[in-house]
């Protein structure tokens, strides 16, 4: 086989010129001849689709010439397998389906479903989003983008539509993975001389999802290549549906042109949770758990009282419970108050950390990039006023203190003042979408 093809090689030289052979021929390798088709070996698909187009006529006359029985060719790549249908060379050759998606997507995590999903206010637009790109059919906002916190459930929506639109529709080709994947990947195909595999690969899946994408901020060329890729994806009307720990805008070192096309479709917060979700959360595992192991056994007020005091986030949540379950069945003991104060003490601990009006206020001027002197100063331009009443309404939030009190830390000011700012934010907020965005990273940023 080897005597045959590179006696084919020298004559395909003299045809084909020694610039176009080096480039197109020499790669190739004549793997061996099966019923009359001969099966060459190729680095890329994009090589081979290449060949297949341009030279499998001169291949074919070569080889039979040389006495080869070959009336059609077989291009295959690393990533193929021996099983892929011979090509008729006299006809064009369908492009195969890319493959590798396989390797490269991340597993789905079987817990990650819309039946486990705890709906409450804080996400369920978020949730309600995610179920209308499940359900497949026309795409009605591209992208969908998902923000906020960890452990506030943006993963789990994101394996629950892969999920979802996968048992919907086998067919459909969807792609999930990290942004730290996609650099990866892309870096690698810069290395190994593929890209035209990694684009083909990328720009022909039915729905690319892609988790914490504020990872490739900074990142010049993995930049260039998703916005390519973005725009590729929407134009052919396919669904794309990003995450990330922040909202497109707020993303440092990301490039305008990416932030502009992250907007363009639905943005869509997940807020901190409120205390009725925490304990729907907890109601809906501690279910799980018990049936599992019937004769488990929870006093009155338990949940209530982990959804009151551990409001970081859900992970640190359950995994307080998970703590509190497995204690409990190795030790056959019921779960009392006291034994989860005693068996939480260090998780309980760490939420207890107070939040200070000092803190507020020093954290809203840095955002807003005013002096903090201005936060209990008489200014009242508006670029000083508005960031000093976020830090009153975040103060009646986040702090136990009382309004006189509070009044007090803003320079001596009357309690009346600190309701107006109040009661102004709170009428703001639900009209004004950037300014509920700010105060929600500001809680974050505090709370974390």
């Amino acid at each position: 086989m080897d005597r045959l093809w590179g006696q084919a090689r020298e004559e395909l030289q003299k045809i084909v010129g020694t610039d176009s052979f080096s480039t197109w021929i020499e790669p190739l390798r004549l793997t061996g001849v099966e019923d009359g088709t001969a099966i060459i070996a190729c680095p890329t698909r994009f090589l081979s689709d290449w060949v297949s187009r341009h030279y499998s006529d001169d291949i074919l006359k070569v080889l039979d010439r040389m006495g080869g029985p070959v009336q059609r060719l077989s291009f295959q790549t690393r990533s193929q397998t021996a099983r892929q249908a011979a090509a008729p060379a006299a006809r064009r050759p369908a492009a195969p389906r890319p493959s590798g998606e396989e390797e490269l997507a991340a597993p789905l995590d079987s817990r990650f479903t819309f039946d486990n999903f705890v709906v409450g206010k804080p996400n369920e637009l978020a949730h309600a989003a995610a179920r209308r790109v499940a359900e497949g059919g026309p795409v009605t906002f591209n992208p969908l983008f998902l923000y906020g916190g960890v452990g506030l459930g943006k993963t789990h929506l994101m394996h629950a539509i892969a999920r979802e639109i996968q048992n919907r529709q086998p067919e459909a080709r969807v792609l999930y993975l990290s942004a730290e994947q996609f650099m990866y990947r892309f870096v690698q195909a810069l290395r190994d001389r593929t890209v035209m595999d990694f684009k083909e690969l990328f720009r022909t899946v039915s729905v690319l999802m892609v988790d914490d994408v504020q990872f490739i901020a900074g990142k010049e060329s993995t930049q260039e290549e998703f916005f390519h890729t973005f725009n590729t994806l929407v134009d052919q009307g396919k669904q794309i549906v990003i995450s990330a720990d922040r909202a497109p805008g707020e993303i440092k070192d990301m490039e305008e042109r990416i932030k502009s096309r992250l907007q363009c479709g639905l943005v869509v917060d997940l807020h901190p949770t409120d205390y009725e979700l925490r304990l729907g959360i907890l109601q809906s595992k501690t279910d799980s758990f018990r049936a599992q192991y019937p004769g488990l056994q929870i006093a009155p007020g338990v949940l209530e009282f982990l959804a009151h005091r551990i409001t970081s986030n859900v992970r640190v949540l359950e995994g307080a419970l998970q703590r509190l379950f497995a204690f409990a069945s190795l030790m056959g003991r019921e779960i009392t108050l006291d034994m989860t104060q005693e068996c939480l003490a260090d998780i309980l601990r760490a939420n207890d950390r107070k939040v200070s009006i000092e803190e507020i206020q020093r954290k809203v001027a840095e955002h807003y990039n005013i002096r903090l002197a201005d936060m209990i100063g008489p200014k009242r331009v508006r670029t000083v006023a508005r960031p000093r009443q976020i830090a009153m309404y975040l103060s009646k939030q986040m702090t136990s203190r009382s309004l006189p009190e509070i009044g007090r830390r803003f320079g001596g000011r009357d309690h009346t003042t600190i309701m107006h700012g109040v009661k102004k934010i709170e009428e703001l907020r639900s009209a004004d979408r950037s300014l509920a965005e700010d105060i929600d990273l500001l809680r974050r940023l505090l709370e974390a």
